[in-house]
């Protein structure tokens, strides 16, 4: 399963929007329309995301774009996943000639990071594993980080069920999670956010996981909002919080989760779902896309190097 497809010239991108009902694959031909695509969460996921800027590079230079300009209409499309960053900072001092190969080599390279951080996570799962947002291969080039751990251990042949938190309020575990799950024979039962502290009570999961939009240096995570209080509900349960990081999410010069830069969305998003109003169109929204998850909560960081605590050590 695939959610961006690159032919040397063109960017097309499944736009996520539609799932589960309608697989529609766009064609994205601007870095203007690359940053449109990340903004209006087309493509979502942090390495996605990243893999989608540097195509938006590539396309800029393709059509003789300014080139810094591209850069800060590509990141300020969204704040708060590093990722984006950290692909555009790796493509900033690349020759015109060769960005679209490097953009290439972003976008093959996350699949065996995918892959890696799979293989290291897997051992850390078995029975019931609880899980928010979407972190599979529609969040990435392929496979997927945290569920990317999920679908390794299932693969082992380990005996694997994953409960799906739907995470509200843009859906993306009842949209995107079950969607992947159901197609690839994944055991799936999906709850609603406000299940969770029951679920971890009945004695059903052995795990929570989760993905990361950006680790702070002292490995207090950035994700999808409502993984802090998952966090907080694991801890009370006694159950282990995993945090499946590819160490372009690791920010360094980000010392702690105080000074991550957290995204608010439209208040549309609450007030409606798919677009149909559940609220009253006057009433005051707050829609942070993210939450911050301190450090003495996850039991471990899983990156493509193997399982990780803070002071971090990244490859050189």
């Amino acid at each position: 399963m695939v959610s961006i497809k690159w032919d040397g010239n063109q960017l097309q991108l499944l736009d996520q929007r539609l799932l589960p009902h309608t697989e529609k694959w766009l064609r994205i031909r601007s870095v203007q329309d690359a940053a449109s695509a990340i903004k209006n969460m087309i493509v979502r996921g942090a390495p996605a995301i990243a893999i989608t800027a540097a195509y938006g590079m590539a396309l800029a230079v393709k059509s003789g774009f300014d080139r810094n300009k591209a850069h800060q209409l590509l990141l300020n499309a969204r704040p708060t996943a590093v990722n984006l960053q950290w692909a555009l900072e790796r493509i900033k001092p690349i020759d015109d000639a060769q960005v679209c190969a490097e953009a290439e080599a972003i976008h093959h390279e996350d699949l065996h990071i995918n892959q890696a951080i799979g293989h290291h996570g897997a051992k850390l799962l078995s029975g019931g594993v609880l899980t928010i947002c979407n972190t599979g291969a529609l969040a990435t080039s392929g496979h997927g980080t945290a569920l990317g751990m999920i679908r390794s251990a299932h693969d082992c042949g380990q005996d694997i069920h994953v409960y799906a938190l739907e995470t509200r309020p843009y859906l993306q575990g009842a949209r995107l999670t079950a969607f992947e799950c159901l197609k690839e024979a994944i055991p799936c039962t999906l709850i609603t956010d406000g299940m969770a502290g029951a679920l971890l009570k009945s004695g059903r999961i052995s795990a929570a996981v989760a993905g990361c939009d950006r680790v702070a240096r002292n490995g207090d995570t950035a994700n999808k909002i409502g993984t802090y209080q998952l966090a907080i509900l694991c801890r009370h349960h006694n159950i282990p919080f995993h945090i499946a990081m590819p160490w372009s999410t690791w920010d360094p010069n980000c010392p702690t989760g105080n000074s991550i830069p957290i995204e608010q969305r439209p208040s549309e998003e609450v007030r409606t779902i798919l677009g149909n109003p559940i609220a009253p169109d006057g009433v005051e929204v707050w829609n942070p896309s993210f939450d911050v998850t301190p450090a003495e909560l996850v039991t471990s960081w899983i990156t493509e190097t193997g399982i990780c605590h803070p002071p971090f050590s990244p490859p050189a």
